[in-house]
């Protein structure tokens, strides 16, 4: 595959995660023979190891690269870091929670490399795309999904909550883009600019993103993938359904101004 490219890792206590992703990414890429690339992990003042073991990483790949974040903790400054860092003409950025598995990214960067001037969106609400484990989880009875749902810590919450958001959002966007909340994503780097990242608090600084790219006329195409449950760690959106719900107001704050800017663009 002819491209270069730069992939962003935004990080905050993901050692155990990136130990297994990192690897993975480099065995799969030579297999799928993408040479010319960059990772870079920006870690987000992390608690835990991950910045040890990406040092221990950068040592057995020269591809691998930390950016140690000193500032205010952002995710989404924590990506625009890694986009302004970057030494390609290409940029992804994916959580490095392994949600988002290597099969994935090469299929995204397929689409990138037959088209470069179409940013490319990893989906979960389009033919194709998921959640590993969801139709296990929607058979069983009403009050069990609830209950679990309000003890669950990760995984259950966010297919519930991600279904219910998307639907919401796409509502009061209406852009054409389905996954509004995805945080997995390729194009050129000539893209994406500060505005996109600097006023959001966390995820909502995707809304922002795909807003901006079709207010700038880009072109946007969705490819399906299923999202896999994080294998080590907690979600860091949120630890109850709760505490989840009182989360989302500034996705739909983002929404809403996002609508707002489009309509009076028109």
């Amino acid at each position: 595959m002819n491209i270069n490219l730069t992939i962003i890792l935004p990080t905050y206590n993901e050692e155990e995660n990136v130990a297994f992703l990192i690897p993975e990414i480099i065995e799969k890429f030579k297999l799928s023979n993408i040479d010319n690339y960059e990772i870079l992990v920006v870690d987000d003042n992390s608690s835990d190891k991950t910045q040890d073991v990406v040092v221990d990483l950068s040592k057995q790949y020269s591809d691998v690269k930390l950016i140690a974040r000193k500032k205010e903790p952002s995710l989404p400054l924590s990506i625009y870091d890694g986009i302004i860092n970057s030494s390609k003409e290409n940029i992804m950025w994916l959580d490095s929670d392994g949600s988002m598995d290597v099969d994935s990214i090469i299929k995204l960067l397929k689409k990138l490399d037959s088209d470069r001037e179409t940013v490319f969106i990893g989906s979960r609400f389009i033919s194709g795309g998921g959640y590993k484990g969801k139709e296990e989880f929607f058979k069983i009875p009403i009050n069990k999904m609830l209950y679990q749902l309000i003890k669950s810590e990760d995984s259950l919450i966010a297919i519930f909550l991600s279904l219910l958001f998307n639907k919401a959002l796409n509502f009061l966007l209406d852009i054409n883009v389905k996954d509004l909340t995805s945080g997995f994503i390729t194009g050129n780097k000539k893209f994406f600019n500060e505005g996109m990242f600097k006023n959001s608090v966390y995820g909502e600084y995707f809304i922002y993103v795909v807003s901006n790219l079709f207010i700038e006329n880009i072109n946007m195409q969705e490819v399906g993938y299923f999202c896999k449950p994080r294998i080590y760690g907690e979600s860091k959106t949120s630890t109850n359904l709760i505490r989840m719900v009182s989360l989302s107001k500034p996705y739909f704050q983002a929404a809403l101004k996002s609508r707002k800017l489009i309509n009076q663009l028109k």
